[in-house]
């Protein structure tokens, strides 16, 4: 994303009408039931859903093109559980996937030789295929078709005047004016971009940086050191100084002199970007690697050090796309994350920003011409590295080079509900869910400083594994009661740091587009505030729309394949504080349950089935261990009354690898499993429950 065109702006803004008037002739004034404003995938998402339920809409971006980060390198789609992505998301990969089956599609690669990388996943209904890895035209394409389809007018290289182009009337937006002078009046307006300009101009709260743990209760969210997840750290000691060991040297470039701060604690520290750069080794398409204006090798001498402690995972994020192409994205302790570089961008003015774009461009595009050129590089890394370059038929309109910078967070809304770690790791209910995010936990590291041992460390690096799919709250995407009633922001929502390092992906972009703009169709429609929204109401029409909203629906999705009635543990009645784990398998679905070993006391799992009546053999699964209870005690209620046995949980099951029969027995419309863990002499463990009908 470039700020250059903030120059060709109204010099005079005429106030004799209201601040958002401007004399000059090329500004447009455009009145639509919903403005969007930002060119990300959920802009394109949101544009796309309000037109579908017959309103008008306009897509108002800074952006030249349209797709943020989905068409801007990042083709390695970070997906967790595809089975949630749904909607208008997984339309956009269902097209994905048409496009490649296309021989337009492979003009540098066989489509076989490329293999099923990506490809085939079954739609929600197992009539259409989607595919998850791409290239960046290709992405942009789409996004591109969607708006032409929909007839959706864009309004590109607008950037909102964000000193005074809000007009609020009544706590409402009334019109935003871009720098320009073009005036865009709506009844709602969706802040799609990847800062919160919108909202932070409208007045909404909002937070920039980490909040302490102890905010919200919260254990990956503040400043983690000592915390070392994804390998993005200094395994070895290596020296911070310009002379190894000599502090009075001076640091190295691109180390922070200060002080990390108190593990738990909050700061203003933002996790680091990137660009997220389409390569190619294939030399008929490959641009080599240029030396940019304001390259200085000073600021990889600890990369040089790095290598020579024998770390080599230097292209262990080329992630292979299409067309001998790759996503590379940052691996390892020194790579393509500008650390410490970007804590200002989420609030500086457009020429703040402009600023650090291009010390971003200049790091990572002098990073590249070190590692291919550098005599003290290690040769065989050097040479390796020099046969890479930008694809010439990407980023055609800028050398090869993506358009958006990879904004993994900037401002983050407070809203009606704040979306915390707790909601991400299962441990609350998530009121009025919109959809479902899945993926880790996970943000980048945040800073690079000195030890008190004098050696360089990196610090932020997150990675949690969620233990199931989650909702999203359709309050996360709202500002507070009273602050604006027209306003939805399905990116920059109100979550903490690390709960948004999962949220932050961009299906769960897609995804949050599509629900915000039926939520803006419906506040339209009843004249009524965002906050008031009647969730059945937008409950119903998403769920008529294939978003995905429950761990029902992924339930059902994860057991359709399997034969009978399957309840898995996550749709069981619990009673009481069971354990999430992911420990042993087999398994159905994510994971399963246990009890502690009694730790938390006398527990229940209820499992119910809607059953056609008949017979059925009811059958049960677990992950067999040593320390199981053998005498898990079970009550099957049938038609006939109750049966009561006891189940050794420390033998795998002979027969079936998954599954051990409990009998077989007469149903009516609804077949009842209870396990619970009384007098139990070891672990007691719920995975699912199968009905299978006898023949």
């Amino acid at each position: 994303m470039r700020f250059l065109e903030q120059s060709v702006v109204c010099a005079i803004f005429s106030t004799a009408i209201f601040p958002l008037g401007c004399p000059a002739a090329f500004a447009a004034e455009k009145t639509v039931d919903v403005v969007v404003y930002g060119g990300t995938s959920a802009a394109v998402m949101a544009a796309v859903e309000t037109k579908r339920l017959g309103k008008s809409v306009v897509i108002v971006c800074p952006e030249k093109h349209l797709g943020g980060l989905s068409a801007s390198g990042l083709g390695w789609t970070d997906t967790g559980n595809k089975a949630v992505i749904g909607g208008l998301a997984r339309e956009f990969y269902q097209r994905i996937w048409s496009y490649y089956q296309t021989d337009k599609a492979w003009p540098w690669q066989a489509r076989q030789a490329y293999g099923n990388r990506g490809q085939g996943t079954p739609a929600i209904d197992g009539a259409q295929r989607t595919m998850w890895i791409f290239e960046p035209h290709v992405a942009e394409q789409v996004f591109e078709d969607f708006v032409r389809e929909y007839d959706i007018p864009v309004y590109r290289n607008q950037w909102l005047d964000r000193e005074d182009g809000v007009r609020l009337e009544e706590n409402r937006i009334a019109a935003m004016r871009t720098l320009d002078g073009s005036v865009y009046r709506g009844q709602v307006f969706i802040d799609a971009t990847y800062e919160g300009d919108l909202l932070a101009a409208a007045g909404v709260d909002y937070h920039v940086g980490r909040e302490a743990n102890s905010l919200y209760g919260e254990t990956w969210n503040g400043i983690q050191v000592g915390t070392f997840h994804h390998g993005h750290w200094f395994k070895s000691n290596i020296s911070a100084y310009q002379v190894p060991g000599d502090p009075t040297s001076g640091l190295l470039p691109r180390i922070s002199p200060e002080p990390p701060g108190e593990k738990g604690a909050g700061d203003h520290r933002v996790q680091a970007y990137c660009y997220r750069m389409c390569l190619t080794d294939h030399d008929p398409n490959r641009i080599p690697f240029a030396k940019p204006q304001g390259y200085d090798p000073k600021h990889y001498e600890l990369l040089v050090r790095v290598l020579h402690a024998e770390w080599r995972e230097v292209f262990n994020k080329f992630d292979p796309i299409p067309n001998h192409k790759t996503d590379t994205n940052n691996h390892g302790p020194f790579s393509t994350d500008n650390i410490g570089m970007n804590y200002d961008y989420p609030e500086a003015s457009y020429e703040e920003r402009e600023s650090i774009l291009e010390e971003h461009r200049v790091y990572q595009q002098g990073l590249m011409y070190f590692l291919s050129n550098d005599p003290r590089v290690p040769e065989k890394v050097r040479r390796e590295f020099a046969r890479w370059g930008l694809a010439k038929d990407e980023f055609v309109d800028n050398g090869g080079w993506p358009h958006q910078i990879y904004v993994r967070e900037a401002r983050r809304m407070v809203g009606q509900y704040v979306m915390t770690e707790h909601d991400c790791l299962d441990k609350k209910q998530t009121p009025k869910s919109i959809g479902m995010g899945s993926y880790t936990l996970d943000s980048h590291n945040v800073q690079r400083y000195v030890t008190p041992e004098g050696y360089v460390q990196n610090e932020g690096d997150i990675g949690v594994k969620v233990p199931r799919p989650y909702e999203i709250s359709y309050d996360s995407l709202v500002p507070k009661k009273g602050q604006c009633a027209n306003l939805i922001v399905p990116v920059c929502i109100s979550s903490s740091h690390i709960a948004f390092g999962s949220i932050r992906m961009e299906p769960v972009f897609m995804i949050l587009g599509h629900s915000a703009a039926a939520a803006a169709a419906i506040s339209i429609d009843l004249e009524v505030d965002v906050q008031d929204v009647p969730y059945t109401k937008l409950q119903s029409q998403l769920a008529s729309e294939g978003q995905v909203l429950g761990i029902d629906q992924v339930h059902r999705m994860l057991t359709k394949d399997l034969p009978g009635v399957v309840v898995d543990d996550e749709l069981a009645e619990r009673t009481g504080p069971w354990v999430k784990s992911s420990a042993n398998k087999p398994y159905v679905g994510w994971g399963y349950h246990h009890d502690g070993q009694g730790a938390g006391g006398e527990l229940k799992a209820v499992y119910r089935a809607e059953l056609k009546p008949g017979n059925y053999t009811v059958r049960i699964s677990f992950p067999a261990n040593a320390n199981r209870a053998t005498n898990t005690p079970i009550v099957i209620r049938h038609a006939d009354g109750e049966s009561s046995l006891r189940l050794n949980q420390r033998s795998a099951p002979q027969a079936d690898a998954m599954w051990v029969p409990l009998g077989e027995f007469r149903f009516g419309d609804v077949g009842v499993v209870t396990v619970q863990n009384q007098q139990a002499d070891g672990y007691v463990v719920i995975d699912a429950v199968q009905w299978l009908p006898s023949e």
